[in-house]
């Protein structure tokens, strides 16, 4: 892999792009491979299946770069692939099922036990301990959290909370307005694609393109937005630094690259209302306002309620708009932010850390408990 990349450095950059975008397609055309053909039946297929079972743990050893001597590794991921697909084709019921289900299930639970429970548990612990991680402090890092006095703690808080209040609600309204007025245009498909754009693009993408948006400088302006203000004979503002001003305007990021993915999911929810239901709305007189408040809005209810949770829990994670726009100066910062900010301080005030990582955790629950019910009692 290392030898591949150093070649392509090499190349020319007009030659660099070609060769990037084909080896892009082959790896989404192996992939969708995989997905949609691999798994028929047929004899040919099962032998491509045992080829993919014995070649894919070699490739990957391979490509991880170990030493030309190391061949028994190579061979044991070979017999490994070999047996697990020997498995899966033999075992189909009864205790075999057991067995296998209990193999193919057991990396994936291996891995959440090293990189989700441990961390986790060892994250309670520290929050109940000072920055050290030796000393039981009880709950004085919580302390710090809710004290006016904290270095950022309450502030974050509040910040967060704000967050969680307007961004998923403004996210969904938009997306909703969009899947209406999208789905009864004539250009349906290319709309969607330039709606959903922005989902596309990374948050730290995202936040470089608007924090161009709101530059601001003393001479010629290459912000947007103060070049208009100037164009009106206004003077240019310093957006980022003006509080809760900036609050708002760091909103806006995330409410721009989530409108798509609301938009998506809603029009699909639109788009799977029974007519019947809006036919007989229709006879009965309705307008379209109340064909849509008493008819559709009920029926996709639990998909406006997904859609706003996970941009909730989103916004309650949000760290890369505020790292890469204000990293958390005039009072902008968020838990996350903070979170991350206080581990990365000298000393590490890991105490406070872990605090405003459980604080998270708490506050994402609630969401997650309302989606879980509110399936439930619709489903």
């Amino acid at each position: 892999m290392q030898a591949f990349f150093a070649w392509l450095a090499g190349l020319p950059q007009l030659v660099q792009i070609p060769i990037v975008i084909v080896a892009f397609l082959v790896v989404v055309g192996a992939v969708i491979f995989l997905i949609e053909v691999v798994p028929r039946s047929g004899r040919g297929l099962s032998w491509v299946r045992a080829a993919i079972a014995i070649g894919v743990p070699v490739v990957v050893l391979a490509v991880l770069g170990l030493e030309k001597g190391a061949a028994w590794v190579f061979l044991l991921g070979a017999v490994l692939g070999g047996g697990l697909f020997w498995l899966d084709a033999r075992s189909s019921k009864g205790r075999g099922r057991l067995i296998q289900l209990a193999l193919f299930v057991s990396p994936a639970l291996l891995m959440m036990a090293v990189g989700l429970i441990y961390p986790t548990l060892r994250t309670i612990v520290s929050a109940f301990m000072d920055k050290s991680g030796t000393t039981f402090v009880g709950l004085d890092n919580f302390a710090w959290v809710f004290s006016a006095g904290g270095s950022g703690g309450l502030s974050s808080l509040i910040n967060t909370i704000v967050w969680v209040v307007i961004a998923p609600v403004a996210a969904t309204f938009v997306g909703l307005v969009y899947a209406l007025w999208v789905d009864r245009s004539r250009g349906e498909k290319f709309l969607k694609v330039l709606i959903f754009m922005p989902m596309s693009i990374s948050l730290v993408g995202a936040s470089i393109i608007w924090k161009f948006f709101y530059d601001y400088r003393q001479g010629n302006q290459i912000g947007l937005l103060n070049q208009i203000v100037a164009w009106f004979g206004g003077q240019p503002v310093n957006w980022l630094q003006h509080y809760p001003l900036n609050m708002f305007l760091l909103i806006i990021i995330l409410v721009w690259s989530q409108t798509g993915f609301a938009m998506v999911i809603l029009s699909a929810a639109i788009k799977g209302v029974p007519a019947e239901l809006i036919e007989a709305a229709q006879l009965d007189g309705a307008s379209s306002v109340r064909r849509f408040v008493n008819v559709i809005i009920p029926v996709i209810r639990p998909t406006i309620v997904v859609v706003w949770v996970t941009i909730s829990i989103t916004a309650l994670k949000v760290y890369d708009i505020i790292a890469v726009t204000t990293a958390g100066q005039n009072s902008s910062s968020v838990l996350g932010y903070e979170m991350v900010r206080q581990f990365s301080l000298l000393p590490p005030q890991s105490g406070h850390s872990a605090a405003l990582a459980l604080l998270i955790f708490i506050l994402v629950i609630p969401f997650i408990a309302y989606n879980a019910r509110s399936l439930r009692k619709d489903s």
